[in-house]
């Protein structure tokens, strides 16, 4: 007994500790994309740390009581890297590799997707450490308005504007907002976005994300010359962002060859069965690929997904997929980054000497962000906007960034991510000299 309970102690340590690189990784990939942009723009040392250093961290303990009685104590986070350019912004995230190192690397990057997408906001992020699959509703509600309640002194829609992330959804962001409202006594619509449709939510929120990743994805086959109806598309990830970003690429008329979730994945070269699909995952308990019954698709591995032989690989879970371990095995000469962080520095140095195109994140999954902007306005002004509006503002603004991109990486010569860096902090760090007095 005492040597299993030893092995499950040192498990655990083993799981801690490479939560604990992953999330250092990720913040010191992001530090290094930052101080490459910084470096071509030839900025101010001390400039550059005032960008790089984030304003304000909060680390709370949420003491919870569970459906058993047992008190159980859940570890939260908000980290805001910088409200320059207005409210800081981003999501949060209930999964059991958060920790202040993943939260701080995702606070950036959400600096520099606003800044890249000329959105009024700087960049934030939070989360819980937790696992959302082993707590039940109640618990999951109890831990929101926890740490929504811990939280109050940094937030607001002038301050600081959470929105859904990985785990987390609309209802989530109900209680959030219900927690906030109850304890400040004053109607605030807007120091949440991601909301249901009847707490102040917009219209095409839930796929904004997915959308606006499909919507770059054709672009650069467009550039390509690769007809639609032609194109091979892998997708590591059928959640929130993968699902759309699938759901849109097959009505386009693409030819989705692999998708995959935390149950598995399927694989068909020539074309797997969408519509077939998706109406398995709806009477799937948990929405999953699993148990999939149709003799049109063999399993595939997500890690395997990657280096399918397609034209485009879209990684849609979680961050760190593509490392120097499979880098050099891709096969796909364009990569779409839907989630934050996919591509690790090192496998992006790589790509990049193999030639393979890599679209960075805070370019392809700045949907979800453009249209949280379109709710926080909804929310301030008590206005309402529609499906039609929200679809043609964002796919205008998403074209917009993209061709501002691909416009800086062929001026200058340099990759795409270099070139949205380039124009994301230059914006930031105009802004940061702008409120500098001189001699103050």
């Amino acid at each position: 007994m005492q040597q299993q309970e030893q092995a499950e102690v040192a498990g655990r340590s083993v799981e801690v500790r490479a939560r604990e690189r992953q999330g250092s990784t990720l913040l010191e990939d992001a530090s290094a994309q930052f101080r490459a942009a910084a470096a071509h723009l030839g900025l101010d040392p001390g400039l550059q740390q005032v960008l790089e250093t984030p304003e304000r961290e909060m680390s709370v303990a949420l003491p919870i009581e569970m459906d058993d009685g047992r008190i159980a104590v859940f570890q939260g986070y908000r980290v805001q890297h910088s409200r320059l350019r207005g409210p800081a912004k981003g999501g949060i995230r209930y999964h059991p590799s958060v920790d202040l190192d993943e939260v701080r690397g995702l606070a950036a990057l959400m600096t520099w997707k606003c800044s890249l997408l000329d959105l009024p906001y700087g960049g934030g992020k939070g989360g819980v450490n937790c696992d959302p699959s082993l707590l039940s509703a109640g618990e999951l509600a109890r831990i929101t308005r926890a740490y929504a309640t811990a939280m109050l002194p940094i937030i607001g829609s002038r301050v600081d504007v959470p929105a859904p992330d990985v785990n987390t959804d609309e209802q989530v962001m109900a209680w959030f907002l219900d927690a906030v409202e109850t304890q400040t006594g004053v109607f605030d619509p807007a120091v949440v976005t991601g909301k249901p449709l009847a707490l102040g939510g917009i219209p095409g929120r839930g796929e904004a994300t997915g959308r606006g990743v499909a919507l770059i994805t054709m672009e650069m086959l467009k550039r390509r010359g690769i007809a639609l109806e032609d194109a091979r598309i892998a997708v590591q990830g059928f959640g929130k962002v993968g699902g759309h970003t699938v759901r849109t690429l097959a009505d386009a008329g693409c030819r989705i060859v692999a998708i995959s979730d935390v149950s598995g994945g399927l694989y068909n070269p020539k074309g797997l069965d969408i519509p077939r699909i998706v109406a398995h995952t709806r009477n799937h308990p948990r929405g999953l690929l699993e148990g999939y019954p149709g003799e049109d698709a063999e399993p595939i591995g997500a890690a395997e997904l990657l280096t399918v032989d397609c034209d485009v690989v879209i990684p849609a879970a979680l961050e760190g997929q593509i490392t120097t371990a499979n880098a050099g095995d891709i096969r796909a000469p364009i990569i779409v980054e839907a989630a934050n962080g996919p591509t690790t520095g090192e496998a992006d140095r790589i790509l990049e000497d193999r030639g393979i195109t890599v679209v960075p994140d805070i370019l392809a999954n700045a949907g979800g962000v453009v249209v949280s902007y379109f709710e926080w306005i909804q929310g301030l002004q008590g206005t309402k906007w529609t499906l039609e509006d929200v679809r043609a503002r964002l796919d205008r603004m998403m074209l917009d960034a993209f061709e501002a991109v691909i416009q800086r990486a062929e001026a200058e010569d340099v990759s795409l991510r270099l070139a949205a860096y380039l124009i994301a902090v230059g914006r930031v760090a105009e802004t940061a000299a702008l409120r500098r007095t001189a001699g103050a």
